[in-house]
């Protein structure tokens, strides 16, 4: 993924000591269960007495069943993780489709595991995941979120992992939340309903990672060219003697 700056420039000996196979305790940890039990849910949910189905959950503002949040947050855009801050994946929102292709696969038994155990061990996966949990967790250079977009070499195909600190009511790091969605059709949107275009800035030195490889006519239908789009307009503008299109 393509790292921020300040992320990059990151001391290594200091975010590899992320400990990812959570052998600490966090406030909210269920002891005397495997972490990496595939039926950890049902297990830590049965010893915790937690609340299911239509119990109430008071929350700081609203009152929701179990059924209800489960069915808001199935159905909320993108994809969204928790990971507490002993480093153990607690939470994501389960699709409601089974045939969906998640942009970042997760499974129901992956849930209470450690960040080891869901991180495939290759190539830089672990060592760059243990960065942005110690930036987060440590609030580096004043930083509480992190964009990592997903160089795809496909204009029409934009994902954003977007890492966003979580603190308690103190303000201490309480965990990360993580949000993976494709902003393409977002943007897509936003071009057809105002109007507007997207085109490159040839004199940018970012974006060079998604327009490679890319059909420079990729986004939302138009040109990304600047002056293709300003050879357009010329063509199409009307004739204002004679109320014809110039040709």
């Amino acid at each position: 993924m393509a790292e921020p700056k300040w992320l990059k420039d990151i001391n290594p000996d200091e975010y590899l000591k992320e400990d990812f196979e959570a052998k600490g305790k966090s406030k909210y940890t269920v002891e005397g269960i495997d972490k990496n039990d595939p039926e950890w849910l049902d297990k830590a949910a049965k010893k915790v007495h937690a609340a299911e189905g239509d119990d109430y959950v008071k929350l700081d503002a609203g009152l929701l069943t179990v059924n209800q949040l489960n069915w808001m947050l199935r159905n909320t855009i993108g994809e969204m993780t928790f990971v507490d801050d002993n480093n153990e994946f607690l939470w994501y929102n389960r699709p409601t489709d089974p045939n969906y292709k998640m942009l970042a696969k997760r499974t129901p038994d992956q849930v209470g595991d450690t960040m080891k155990a869901i991180h495939p061990d290759v190539r830089d996966v672990i060592p760059n995941a243990k960065k942005v949990v110690h930036a987060l967790r440590t609030k580096q250079d004043g930083h509480d979120d992190v964009y990592m977009p997903v160089p795809t070499g496909n204009l029409k195909k934009l994902v954003l992992h977007y890492y966003k600190r979580v603190e308690d009511d103190n303000g201490d790091y309480a965990g990360i939340y993580e949000w993976v969605q494709d902003l393409y059709p977002l943007v897509k949107y936003f071009c057809e309903t105002t109007g507007q275009k997207l085109v490159v800035d040839d004199d940018t030195t970012t974006g060079a990672t998604y327009r490679r490889n890319s059909d420079p006519d990729a986004v939302s239908g138009a040109s990304t060219k600047a002056e293709k789009v300003e050879k357009t307009k010329k063509t199409e503008e009307p004739d204002t003697t004679t109320g014809a299109s110039q040709h």
